[in-house]
């Protein structure tokens, strides 16, 4: 009998498996009640956290019943929010810039990393008060977290604020991939090679990272949730990431972000049965990045 359970739970660990992370917990009221109800389901195995938002600090409170059932990061925000501190060259007037402007800043070698850092810094601080501990990751907003001037802050805040006891997000993921899944490549592309060099510098720290990402499209609803679900879920690799923003659409979301309806959608399907019942039936498991501690 012994024997027959240690080849069922040798299968079960060698069944393909994905970590489904949540992006932008506490942006808006809405959007933290789903990922909750998400990470309650077992649907969710990570989120990232804007530790800059207004709905942060009572966000984080109704969270941490939570904390232990999925990795609880940081989504590092330099993009369209309000900072938490000062930011006198990248937010002169109180707002960060859109993601377009901070790319052109970054590509041209005119960010202040140094600015940066310090905003990293405060973004972390705003975790810890609110949370009670550090962050599990760090990724980013708009993944600006692998732009050059930004990446390498992120890199020294992983070493000297989280002691290394935390994993990063790559957006790396091999071209033959997005061109195969022909879900916005284009989009996913540009993503991807913007992070090469953001991966090479992880490796090199020795910073813990997935080794390949998944969930980027146009969210124009064009196609259908579940079958972009299954397009991005086929196949994963060993330490295999999608990001999703599932969430519910209030005032506070509209008047924060352009995404909305599309985050329900996100949510609905997460949280039905055809999910799941998709991934079994493919063997394929949800299971966190990095199942024991860093």
């Amino acid at each position: 009998m012994s024997g027959s359970v240690e080849k069922t739970d040798q299968a079960v660990n060698h069944r393909p498996k994905i970590t489904l992370c949540a992006d932008d917990y506490g942006l808006a009221p809405g959007v933290s009640a789903a990922i909750r109800h998400l990470i309650a389901l077992g649907r969710l195995q990570a989120t990232g956290c804007m530790t800059g938002s207004p709905h942060w600090p009572e966000a984080a409170n109704t969270l941490k019943p939570l904390d232990g059932m999925a990795d609880i990061g940081l989504h590092i925000t330099l993009t369209d929010q309000k900072p938490v501190g000062p930011m006198p060259k990248l937010a002169p007037d109180g707002t960060l810039p859109s993601l377009g402007k901070l790319l052109k800043l970054s590509l041209s070698g005119k960010i202040d990393s140094a600015e940066i850092a310090a905003e990293i810094d405060r973004q972390i601080d705003a975790f810890q008060a609110a949370f009670g501990r550090l962050p599990d990751f760090l990724d980013g907003h708009h993944h600006v977290h692998q732009l050059p001037g930004i990446g390498e802050a992120v890199i020294a805040a992983w070493k000297t604020r989280l002691g290394g006891r935390a994993w990063v997000r790559s957006c790396l993921e091999p071209s033959l991939g997005i061109l195969t899944r022909r879900v916005s490549p284009l989009r996913a592309l540009v993503i991807s090679n913007l992070g090469r060099a953001f991966r090479r510098r992880l490796e090199q720290a020795g910073v813990p990272h997935n080794r390949s990402f998944r969930g980027v499209y146009d969210f124009s609803g064009k196609v259908p949730f579940d079958l972009l679900f299954r397009r991005f879920t086929d196949n994963p690799g060993p330490d295999c990431l999608m990001m999703v923003h599932p969430g519910q659409v209030d005032d506070e979301l509209r008047a924060a972000d352009g995404l909305t309806g599309q985050r329900e959608v996100e949510y609905r399907f997460l949280a039905s049965e055809a999910c799941v019942l998709g991934l079994a039936e493919r063997g394929i498991a949800l299971s966190r990045l990095f199942p024991k501690p860093l």
